[in-house]
């Protein structure tokens, strides 16, 4: 039995301090691939050194709707040219969070759409953040009529769901759904189909049950794959197998 942590940030402070315990205690776990994702240019070429360093780490680079007012002229380019990389498999994070509004939304949409452009130019999945933006994330992708790509850390409710696989795209859930008041979550899960569903820890946050409260770390995949079978009602060993088949195809990875 293996998993695959499709959404890490072990490129992030605690866990690049410790990488190599973070990687040991994953593969100790049956973690077997990690996706390490940047939210700007100098965590994606962080990303990007680790997984050049672990043969079992992928990098994804882009630009994450908090980090965009750092861009410099020319982000276009240089991203562009680290999605060029042998190990990069994605481009992201990208999106938009009008919970948070730390950009302008003007912004955030001028980003997202120009990143969906490249995107779907390179013919690269995407890493797409949605955070109280269901409407203008959806009318976005349209407009672009690409649809590779995965709603990260799903938020939204199971109709929402269901809107964004009949549209192709890709569903991943993270530690939040094994937290009992989130029924929104739990019932997203269940209306998500198996096919659709990958599975992330997003750490350094969103620690699962029962280590909510800690840092997280890719180890505590299994945990969130635990829940996803006893509410989809099948075995573990099942939403191992079909987990890591859909993020093998997903982002290419080489098995």
């Amino acid at each position: 039995m293996q998993f695959i942590d499709t959404h890490a940030h072990i490129n992030y402070k605690p866990l690049l301090q410790n990488h190599e315990q973070v990687i040991e205690a994953a593969l100790a776990n049956h973690v077997t691939q990690i996706i390490c994702v940047g939210t700007d240019i100098p965590s994606s070429y962080t990303a990007i050194k680790l997984a050049e360093k672990f043969h079992c780490v992928y990098a994804a680079a882009g630009y994450h709707p908090h980090d965009i007012e750092s861009a410099k002229n020319g982000w276009q380019q240089e991203l562009e040219k680290l999605l060029q990389h042998e190990k990069t498999v994605a481009l992201g994070e990208i999106g938009l969070d009008n919970y948070r509004n730390y950009s302008p939304k003007e912004l955030q949409i001028k980003f997202f759409a120009e990143q969906i452009e490249i995107a779907k130019s390179m013919k690269m999945p995407m890493i797409i953040h949605n955070r109280e933006a269901d409407e203008d994330t959806e009318k976005l992708l349209i407009q672009a009529n690409y649809f590779n790509g995965v709603m990260h850390c799903f938020g939204s409710d199971a109709e929402y769901a269901q809107k964004m696989v009949q549209l192709g795209l890709m569903i991943s859930f993270t530690g939040n759904i094994t937290y009992g008041k989130n029924i929104t979550g739990q019932k997203a899960v269940r209306a998500t189909p198996m096919n659709h569903l990958m599975l992330e820890t997003d750490c350094p946050f969103l620690s699962p049950e029962p280590r909510r409260g800690r840092t997280n770390a890719p180890e505590n995949i299994p945990f969130i794959a635990d829940k996803v079978a006893e509410l989809k009602k099948i075995s573990v060993e099942e939403v191992a197998g079909i987990t890591t088949e859909n993020a093998v195809r997903f982002f290419n990875l080489k098995t």
